[in-house]
This record gives C-alpha cells, structure tokens and sequence, in this order.
C-alpha cells in the first residue's frame, strides 16, 4: 500500500521529514476494521509527533488522527460495522496513523460518517469533535441546554478559529445554554468564529480581563485555552469566575504558569486529551463511538457544519509538508484536509 511516512524526526525543511513509500497493508485484530482511506485531516499533534518521534529503527512512522473511509474488513470480534460502511474517526496515538490508503482502527471509537458531507468535509471533525465534546460536557461538566445551572453562565474560549475551537464553538452554541465568547486575532478569523455561532468575540493579542470589562461581560465560569496557554494563563487567572473552571489542550513549557493562582477563587484545572482511552484502553472506550455518533446525527440534522479550512488535494507528501507548514505558522482556520491517493 502507498503510506506518507518517515523514519527520522526532521524539520520540514528536511526532504525526508515526509515521504511517500510502499508497505505491507496492516492485518485487522479481533476487534480492528480494515479501512480503505478516502480522506483525512492534518492536527497539530501531527506536527509534534513528527519534529519529536522518531520510527523504530529500521521501521516507517505513519502519522494521520483523522480519517473518513470504507471499511474493506472487520477482525473476529468486530460487532458494529460490515464491510462497505463508510466511517470517520481520530485512530490511537500509538498506533499507525492514517496518512495511508489502508489502515487499521478498533471499532469502539469508530461511527459511521455523516451522510450529508463529503469525505474531505466530514474528515475534518472527529478528533476536533471528540476533544471539544469530552472538554465540555466530561472534563468540564457543562450543562447540556435546559439543565439547571447557576445563573446565566458563560464559555470564554481562547484561539476558538483553530480546529478544536471551532467545532467547540457550535458544540456550545447549539447544546447549551452558555453565552459563547471567543477569541480571534484576525478579522478574517474573527468574522469565521461569529458565523460560527459565537455571541462574542475579543483579541487575544491584547489584554483579555480588560477587553471582557470594557464589553461589560461578567467573569466566565468556564474558560478553555486551547493554544499558547502559557501567554494567557495569567489574564485567564485574572478574569474567570470564583469556583470556575478551566480547561486547557496544549502543552505549556515546565514552569511557564503558576496554578497556585487558581487558589484563591477554587478554580479547578481540567486537561482534555482525547487519545487517553486507546492509550490506556479503558473500558469506557465505546463512548467515543458513541459520541461520533451523535455529531454525525448532528450534522445530518443541520446544526452543526464541517469545520474545514482548506483542501490541499490528493494525499501526497509534497501536500502534507504544505499542511503541516501551515499549522506550525499557527495562522490556520479551521481544519486543513486532503482527499484520495
């Protein structure tokens, strides 16, 4: 089968950093489907992987945590899906990824994609979907719309353009009753979280405690950081809410916050990775089966859109490199996919 891969952890500026190479197709497990790759997304955990995590020696790493396709076989103990059904999921952080025209996935985190959008579209959502799902409604504990609450409460979502931000935007807006602001730096980013669903949208390249005060918006109760956390974390201190809660996704530099700030208000930390239950294989791994699921009725339904950005063509490695550079500029909007081999 044809893959994306490479050996070695190297800038993209390395020719070798992605290459296109022939393997063996992947053998399903007992409860693994075979899946013939039609489309898939480009993550930041994509980029780190690939700059931090070398392949075995002598072995290919195969990166891809986003994939729509048809599964061609199903393992022994497979329950859920036949062959010719067409599915969409995120895969496992340590298993091989989906940057190749067949790929392996335990069904109990795989759904069957929306009917209403296009592989490249619907390629766009599930790992972006799963975080944001799991951030809101299991790590923070948000009230689902017309669930009691404490008042009229509010989500500040920091870098809300991006993939996760995005989807976590019409999450909020269409399931609860939260009044959604969002940060974007750019007009262009900032007019695409507006049509998205957010009430409100400040600068996150400017103080953002000072910005919520000047728009007369009371101190959040829930506040998620999903990039450069280490930057805002002291503004995100400033202005959340007593016994409020926060989220984060990224990776903030050893020391570069103090959570001691969160004391005084009781504000409780949550962070969201939704790799956790394939990587420690948990017995509640079905709900992200269960949760893909429901976005796809979701979709169908027409309250929540495909959060793709740009399409970059076939899946080839002169196409990944361009994706993977866009993400590392951080100017992304939205999901950057590619279609077909």
């Amino acid at each position: 089968m044809k893959a994306i891969a490479y050996q070695n952890a190297l800038p993209l500026s390395d020719a070798l950093a992605l290459q296109e190479v022939e393997l063996p197709a992947p053998q399903p497990g007992p409860r693994d489907l075979l899946v013939e790759v039609k489309a898939i997304a480009v993550n930041p955990v994509d980029t780190k992987v690939r700059k931090g995590v070398s392949a075995e020696p002598g072995q290919w790493k195969i990166l891809g945590w986003d994939a729509v396709g048809i599964v061609k076989s199903v393992g022994a103990q497979v329950s859920l899906f036949k062959p010719g059904d067409r599915v969409w999921y995120a895969g496992a952080l340590h298993r091989a990824g989906a940057n190749a025209e067949l790929h392996v996935v335990d069904e109990r985190i795989v759904a069957l994609a929306p009917q209403s959008l296009s592989d490249a579209e619907a390629a766009a959502l599930p790992l972006t979907a799963i975080t944001a799902w799991e951030m809101l409604f299991e790590r923070l504990g948000v009230p689902r719309a017309g669930e009691a609450t404490r008042g009229k409460e509010s989500l500040l979502i920091i870098g809300a353009a991006g993939g996760v931000g995005s989807i976590m935007t019409q999450l909020a807006r269409q399931l609860t009753d939260l009044q959604v602001i969002a940060t974007a730096s750019r007009p262009e980013t900032a007019q695409w979280v507006r049509d998205l669903g957010a009430h409100q949208v400040l600068d996150h390249s400017q103080p953002l405690a000072q910005q919520l005060k000047d728009a007369g918006l009371p101190a959040p109760q829930y506040v998620v950081s999903l990039t450069q956390t280490d930057q805002h974390f002291d503004q995100i201190a400033e202005l959340i809410a007593p016994q409020g809660r926060f989220g984060l996704i990224d990776d903030p530099a050893p020391g570069s916050i103090d959570i001691g700030k969160l004391k005084r208000k009781s504000v409780s930390l949550h962070w969201e990775l939704m790799f956790t239950r394939s990587l420690f294989d948990t017995p509640d791994q079905i709900e992200q089966h269960r949760l893909l699921s429901e976005v796809a009725r979701l979709v169908d339904a027409g309250r929540l859109r495909s959060t793709q950005g740009e399409h970059f063509g076939r899946i080839t490695a002169e196409n990944l490199r361009r994706a993977h550079a866009l993400l590392e500029s951080g100017k992304a909007r939205g999901k950057v996919v590619l279609e077909g081999f």
